[in-house]
């Protein structure tokens, strides 16, 4: 798809839009012509700034931290009666080294792993749900490395867990709510050179991010839950 292209979903807000992949994702939109309310957890974020700027009747910024329910809470009031077509939940954390094992983690990052990036992205998920518009999309940044069933080389132990958590959590949340007929998204957008990243990644921001939206936009209209990797490919359990 074009960059300059219409956005299928002309309405998005973006959870955890501050930096990395979430800020890729929103100038994305941006670009392509959507309404973005983008999200940021602190006051400072400067370069999304920047793209409310450079788009001022079109972005717009909200603050939330996935980790506090009440500022959820918060956030789905001040929306009010707005719908968007796609909720999009970006925020997530790597806090242990690549090769530390999960049993040498402290107790307090291994919790707050496991909260950001489970806990905190269902609460958001929930909380918000009632905000997409029916026939809309959900979509959820998990991993490749949330796969149960590709994990042959370990590494990476807890951020795994976390994401396995998510995906399944995510199953339990199709589940229940199968009759509302979204498109639900589990999506591993690869290795990305981000702060969260790092320097070792194998692919560039600007390489990985707009495949993925692509795929968000590909599954606009279809039902379920899918775990897909940035190019609309399905990954395993």
């Amino acid at each position: 798809m074009d960059p300059k292209e219409t956005s299928r979903h002309s309405s998005v807000l973006i959870i955890g839009a501050s930096r990395g992949l979430g800020l890729a994702i929103a100038r994305q939109y941006a670009a392509r012509g959507a309404r973005v309310i983008a999200t940021a957890r602190g006051e400072s974020a400067p370069a999304l700034s920047a793209l409310r700027h450079d788009h001022p009747d079109t972005v717009e910024i909200e603050r939330v931290d996935v980790d506090d329910p009440a500022q959820i809470d918060a956030l789905a009031t001040r929306l009010g009666e707005r719908t968007v077509d796609l909720l999009f939940v970006v925020a997530g954390v790597s806090l242990a080294p690549v090769d530390e094992a999960a049993a040498d983690i402290s107790t307090e990052d291994f919790v707050r792993t496991m909260t950001t990036n489970a806990l905190g992205v269902m609460r958001t998920v929930e909380r918000l749900a009632d905000r997409v518009s029916p026939g809309g999309t959900i979509a959820v940044m998990s991993s490749g490395q949330g796969s149960v069933t590709n994990n042959t080389t370990g590494g990476f132990e807890v951020y795994r867990a976390s994401k396995a958590a998510l995906n399944q959590l995510m199953r339990s949340y199709a589940a229940r709510r199968a009759s509302e007929g979204r498109t639900l998204l589990l999506l591993a957008p690869g290795w990305i050179r981000t702060d969260m990243g790092g320097e070792g990644a194998g692919l560039e921001i600007d390489e990985a991010v707009p495949p993925l939206v692509d795929t968000v936009e590909a599954q606009r209209g279809t039902p379920g839950l899918r775990y897909l990797d940035r190019h609309g490919a399905t990954v395993a359990w």
